[in-house]
């Protein structure tokens, strides 16, 4: 039988991580992980991650390939994804049937002052993955997306048919171009490819950068705690093993042509081209202060809190509306904040070594 070849981008990072480990579990798949491993957040915790699967990319140069020390269907690239020429040829050579793009300059406060790290990370490797998909055949590409594409909405639930021409930051404005991108090569080359909007991913070996990551750290070494609106702020805190539950059903499940869609009245989110974006999140939307509460439950602390405003690019509340994916792939987020925060501080109080409360 045939394996089928997968490339994750991003595999150094938190989802990326997480999906790895799920295909290796799952034994169906020949994957390659890809990553730059750059130093926007600690590099120790990538290598870490990478470390779990098998992989010593300490020392490494760009365009190294090395074979899982660990599994045997896992091969790691060190690469930009801006490296067009290197990006492109290596797909072409791979040839897989395909692609996992989580890969991204991520952050919203970081693009106020970072912009062209997001262009280009963003932009131009993104460009990369589609070129890549384009002269190889990928039979689906999933890339992500976010929920900051929503900008300026204040309707709630947000839902994929609502409009998402205003967004407040760069980091979501390069989200909604690799959205437009995405369309325009599924139109051009008849390229499935299915883009993914994000709604807060938490969990172990999460981000550093993160809200509760910062705040466990804050907690733990009784420092304040920064908490933006004044803990008014509200987020679709969705789980990380319910999103990768839902990346994994849907790898093998491309949009099917034809597709029922209206040119004189367009449905977004939707197209006549191989196209798709879905909302992927908790449908549970939580206010900040019941986060903090759930943290400060699980670690057996109270937090200095230190009330602050809301910070520029950030948006006051965001509500997945999942539905159209949940029903896409069978598959419902079912983990609680309060169960996945203690799990969270579990992986935390080992991974930083700290025994007892």
């Amino acid at each position: 039988m045939k394996v089928n070849k997968i490339l994750v981008t991003g595999s150094a990072g938190f989802i990326g991580y997480h999906l790895v480990q799920k295909l290796l579990e799952s034994g169906d798949f020949e994957i390659v992980g890809l990553d730059v491993i750059n130093d926007y957040y600690d590099v120790k915790l990538k290598h870490d991650r990478l470390r779990q699967h098998g992989v010593d990319a300490v020392g490494l140069n760009e365009r190294d390939v090395v074979l899982s020390e660990k599994f045997p269907n896992y091969r790691f690239v060190k690469a930009d994804l801006a490296d067009y020429e290197f990006v492109v040829d290596f797909m072409l050579a791979e040839r897989f049937d395909y692609v996992v793009n989580l890969a991204a300059q991520a952050g919203v406060r970081y693009s106020i002052t970072n912009p062209r790290a997001y262009v280009h990370a963003n932009v131009e490797g993104f460009l990369s993955i589609l070129e890549g998909c384009r002269h190889s055949k990928v039979k689906h590409l999933i890339y992500a997306s976010t929920s900051s594409v929503y900008g300026l909405n204040t309707t709630m639930p947000l839902s994929e048919s609502m409009p998402t021409e205003h967004p407040i930051s760069l980091y979501s404005a390069t989200k909604k171009a690799n959205e437009l991108m995405a369309h325009t090569y599924s139109h051009l080359y008849s390229i499935p490819t299915t883009g993914l909007r994000f709604f807060t991913v938490y969990g172990p070996w999460g981000r550093p950068d993160m809200a509760l990551f910062l705040f466990a750290d804050a907690i733990i070494t009784d420092k304040p705690l920064n908490i933006f609106n004044h803990g008014r702020m509200v987020r679709d805190f969705t789980y990380v093993q319910d999103i990768v539950e839902s990346i994994f059903r849907l790898i093998k499940k491309p949009v099917e042509l034809p597709v029922q869609w209206d040119a004189a009245i367009p449905e977004l989110g939707k197209s006549s081209a191989p196209y798709q974006v879905f909302n992927i999140g908790n449908s549970n939307p939580v206010e900040l202060i019941e986060y903090v509460e759930a943290l400060e439950k699980a670690i057996g602390r109270t937090a200095k809190r230190n009330y602050m405003d809301i910070q520029p690019g950030d948006v006051p509340a965001t509500h997945a509306d999942s539905r159209a994916l949940e029903n896409y792939v069978g598959y419902r987020p079912r983990t609680s904040v309060e169960k996945g925060v203690e799990l969270f501080v579990e992986w935390y109080l080992d991974y930083k070594g700290i025994y007892g409360k």
